[in-house]
């Protein structure tokens, strides 16, 4: 049998996770070549240009100049910001590409079907990019589900504990600290990957109703520790010892957040250590007092969700953590299942109702044999993992368990908006429509 032709893929939107996405193409270039670019940084152009060869009329500034374009590739890899993925996904649909699109892939619920609708009229395949589903640690999960390992899912727990040094990076010196920039907030932006999980976990049975709570307790003006200044290297006599300080986060762990926080200093290559303390102290968003930005987004939410069979799900949200840490409980009608992201291991559990007995515990240890880190990769191996299973979709070949096509992302998204607006409205959010 003659091998497929590799896929082309153009990038759209070339910051980090595109790139990421795209490396793929490196590792596999049997399964998948980069032949074009968009992206209105000429830097960026620049740089996937050389990376991937490609010649100047293959780079573009925009989506739809790129979808104006006649069609010289299978597929579009899209990176953009949240409030962008809509905007510039819809003339590539109608231009006949397929499409792998990061989460979450809409910033409200109008445009979510509006994107929805144009994938079935142009009948274009969209992936959504939720990579969770994707790591060992989940798929594992989700196989001991199909296996009717607990039997059926009456409650479904999820946590996520957002570190203190991601908290402040993203949500509050970051792009996603102001809904206004990203459109986005921070549950759709952080959490929609646990939204999917929990989804998922329940596949099949649709989510009715939502009712949530949350605010922003921590990083206002007025918990300013007394004496801070509003800019860490420049005012601010307490920096030394603060937990928050820009030099601490930023110059001491040079390489933390490195695509985030040097984003400015693009132009420069590589930038000195003088180049990033400068900035810090000058134009960087990131050398800002982390109690005295203009975020507008809550620091910890909670969400409660019921299905249609009657199951609930929760999913608790907590910014500033010590450890970041991602948590799964699963209570069926037979069993249970619990266990930590991080920690790459999960318990199942049985009622043992023998003498002397309570519970039956087996474990399953996901780092076995080996390091796990190392072995994983990003987001614990979803990333990649993610990627060729977008090839093997494209090319109609058989996919993993993991596979999410866009009708599947639907679910997790709804509960996020409907959370988001019990949580604004203080009421329960009854969904009307899932598909």
């Amino acid at each position: 049998m003659t091998n497929p032709s590799p896929l082309r893929a153009l990038i759209v939107g070339a910051g980090h996770r595109a790139l990421l996405y795209a490396s793929y193409a490196q590792q596999h270039p049997d399964e998948m070549q980069i032949v074009g670019v968009a992206d209105p940084r000429e830097l960026r152009r620049q740089h996937v240009a050389e990376l991937y060869g490609l010649p100047s009329d293959r780079c573009f500034e925009t989506a739809e100049e790129m979808a104006s374009y006649p069609q010289f590739a299978d597929v579009v890899i899209n990176g953009t910001m949240d409030h962008q993925h809509v905007p510039t996904t819809l003339p590539l649909l109608a231009a006949g590409y397929d499409m792998l699109l990061e989460k979450p892939f809409a910033t409200h619920e109008a445009e979510m079907w509006q994107l929805v609708e144009a994938a079935r009229h142009h009948e274009r395949k969209v992936m959504i990019c939720h990579v969770l589903r994707f790591t060992p640690f989940y798929a594992a999960i989700r196989q001991q589900i199909l296996n009717n390992a607990i039997g059926a899912i009456l409650s479904v727990q999820t946590l996520e504990h957002v570190s203190y040094h991601h908290m402040a990076v993203a949500f509050i010196r970051g792009k996603w600290a102001q809904k206004s920039y990203s459109h986005s907030t921070m549950l759709m932006a952080k959490c929609c990957h646990d939204l999917d999980l929990i989804a998922w976990m329940k596949s099949g049975i649709a989510p009715r109703a939502v009712a949530s709570f949350g605010s922003n307790v921590q990083f206002r003006p007025e918990n300013a520790p007394e004496g801070a200044g509003t800019r860490c290297l420049v005012d601010c006599p307490i920096e030394p010892d603060c937990l928050y300080s820009a030099r601490k986060h930023y110059i001491d762990h040079p390489y933390r957040w490195s695509f985030y926080v040097w984003e400015g200093l693009e132009h420069l290559d590589p930038p000195t250590l003088a180049d990033k303390v400068r900035s810090l102290e000058t134009h960087n968003p990131y050398g800002r007092c982390v109690w005295k930005t203009k975020m507008d987004v809550v620091d910890h939410q909670s969400v409660l969700v019921e299905f249609e069979d009657g199951a609930t799900a929760t999913h608790n949200m907590i910014g500033g953590a010590s450890r970041p840490s991602r948590a799964i409980h699963l209570v069926g009608t037979r069993g249970e299942i619990q266990g930590v992201f991080e920690d790459q291991r999960f318990v199942i559990r049985h009622i043992d109702p023998r003498p002397g007995h309570e519970y039956a515990e087996t474990l399953v240890d996901l780092t076995a044999g080996g390091d796990m880190h190392g072995a994983f990769g990003g987001h614990g191996g979803g990333d990649l993992r993610l990627v060729a299973d977008f090839v093997r979709v494209i090319r109609g070949e058989p996919v993993s368990i993991s596979t999410t096509h866009l009708q599947d992302s639907v679910a997790g998204h709804l509960m996020g908006f409907a959370a988001d607006r019990a949580m604004a409205e203080h009421c329960v959010v009854n969904i009307e429509k899932v598909l």
